[in-house]
């Protein structure tokens, strides 16, 4: 048996304590009543700082690898990033009864016009070994009466270091659903007192859910970019659930004409 620590002592120690509790076990059915109380009490304690260390253990060694910034992005990038809340934990884990412009994390925000808020954020851990992100995005709604349900996440500055009207902006994610739903992507990139918007529908029914935006068809004042942020809109969202696995950006130069 594996020890704690290193060496022959700790895997000694190790062995004879297990011994010792498996001996416990097998005689709780006669043990001295006065006694096997002494071993439940220990026994709990025991038990609590054993389920911390495998909750933490599991969390950690887990795939994919937590702060995971690696997924597929076209060979001449000059830009890439996956959000914090597909990264790592975050302080919060989730929201229930969400407010319009709750945000989970730094940079992912929900917004909807509902009367009665029934819908709920979690981050979770992704331990698939297909998925490249650490974490995912739960979305559950049950009564929905209002009109409109999205999310907003922020990109960082270094999307609009250098941005051109010659870009292609890339978003790639992982979904499930419970049903089918429409989801539209609607990029927005502010400079100066304007905002540009470009919307694609996400290709749901195919294997690889990607959208790209061309900035050519813009009106970008490539001077005065200085925020971008993307928003994820939810077409008939009641009594599903929607997980986002995973969600990413790149940005490369259009290939000259």
């Amino acid at each position: 048996m594996a020890g704690i620590g290193d060496g022959w002592m700790s895997r000694a120690f190790s062995a004879l304590a297990l011994r010792r509790w498996s001996e416990a076990a097998r005689k709780a059915e006669t043990a001295d009543l006065r006694q096997l109380r002494r071993q439940r009490a220990a026994a709990r304690r025991l038990k609590d700082q054993l389920d911390r260390l495998i909750h933490v253990a599991d969390g950690r060694l887990a795939l994919p690898l937590l702060g995971n910034q690696s997924f597929p992005r076209p060979h001449d990038a000059d830009w890439a990033w996956r959000p914090e809340l597909w990264c790592g934990p975050l302080p919060m884990a989730g929201l229930s009864s969400v407010p319009s412009q709750s945000r989970l994390g730094g940079e992912v925000t929900l917004f909807h016009d509902c009367a009665q808020s029934e819908i709920t954020l979690r981050q979770l851990r992704n331990t698939r070994e297909a998925d490249l992100a650490a974490y995912g995005l739960r979305l559950d709604v049950f009564k929905f009466d209002g009109s409109y349900l999205s999310l907003a996440i922020d990109l960082p500055e270094a999307s609009c270091d250098g941005l051109k009207r010659k870009h292609l902006i890339r978003f790639d994610s992982i979904v499930e659903m419970e049903k089918p739903l429409e989801i539209f992507a609607r990029l927005n990139i502010r400079h100066g007192p304007n905002t540009e918007q470009i919307v694609r529908e996400l290709p749901l029914h195919e294997d690889e859910i990607r959208v790209e935006f061309d900035l050519a068809y813009t009106k970008l004042n490539e001077k005065r970019a200085d925020r971008m942020w993307l928003d994820l809109i939810f077409e008939g969202p009641e009594m599903n659930q929607v997980i986002l696995r995973d969600l990413t950006f790149s940005r490369r130069p259009r290939a000259e004409m």
